[in-house]
């Protein structure tokens, strides 16, 4: 099984690989020819996050399930999502019109990746910075809500393996705090599937949960404990989900033994 499926994981990262290096060449050249956020330049995003599903299901196995479209509101908001694989990006994009990402310097700094994010409204943040990063993150990200972008953060910064203790960065209260939009909340499971550092992709359903909004004008240590609280309770119910039905992927004894305590604690509280 995991001979296979290391195979499947290599051809799915050659096709992966090419076409994105292909797309990100043509969403940069049809930037610099007609402007940022042309609808070309839209529509080769969107076919670039729908093959990749496409691509994950047919030759790795991974299946694509994301419910709760109907609480993303309209206009400007801010989804905020848990963030443990690639996979993220692919599934949420579908449903957020023509979003604003945040993303990592060095992601803008890669030849044509870089071109690419640009012109498609991505919000660049310099986290080697620290906290002297934010106030031009702030900028750009009120430029796109003025717009009636959607922007997405994943608001501990970066991949985080499945049940791994959770880091909530200031940055997402003080988007909250200062843009005075709501914010929803999304969950996912992707990692059992698509880990951070795993040299395999793992055949399953990989979900996600996007979650009633989180209304503006809360204080913020009120509203980043709701939004920690939503995100993990919904994310972990959904690993749990996963493991019960049945995991295709090796378990380390830690994993479980976390599971184990999760499902522990849960049969305490119902």
């Amino acid at each position: 099984m995991a001979i296979i499926q290391f195979l499947r994981t290599v051809l799915f990262y050659l096709v992966f690989i090419l076409q994105t290096a292909i797309v990100a060449i043509l969403v940069a050249i049809v930037g610099l020819v007609a402007g940022g956020s042309s609808p070309m330049g839209w529509a080769l995003a969107r076919y670039w996050c729908a093959s990749n599903i496409w691509l994950l299901r047919v030759i790795a196995g991974v299946r694509t399930e994301v419910t709760g479209a109907e609480n993303i509101p309209v206009g400007g908001c801010i989804i905020a999502s848990k963030h443990q694989s690639d996979w993220d990006v692919f599934a949420i994009f579908p449903f957020t019109g023509r979003p604003a990402y945040i993303v990592k310097k060095e992601l803008m700094r890669i030849p044509i990746f870089g071109w690419a994010a640009r012109s498609m409204d991505c919000i660049e943040i310099d986290r080697r910075r620290g906290a002297a990063a934010i106030p031009m993150m702030m900028k750009q990200a009120r430029d796109a809500a003025d717009r009636g972008r959607r922007i997405v953060i994943f608001p501990e910064g970066t991949r985080k393996a499945p049940l791994a203790p959770a880091d909530y960065r200031q940055g997402i209260v003080r988007m909250y705090k200062e843009l005075n939009i709501p914010v929803v909340p999304v969950a996912l499971n992707s990692g059992l599937f698509w880990g951070r550092n795993s040299l395999l992709i793992w055949p399953g359903r990989a979900k996600g949960r996007i979650l009633p909004p989180i209304e503006p004008g809360l204080p913020p240590d009120v509203f980043l404990e709701r939004l920690k609280n939503t995100i993990e309770t919904n994310t972990d119910d959904l690993i749990l989900e996963a493991a019960d039905q049945g995991l295709s992927r090796p378990v380390s004894p830690a994993f479980a033994e976390r599971l184990a305590e999760l499902r522990e604690a849960r049969e305490n509280t119902a």
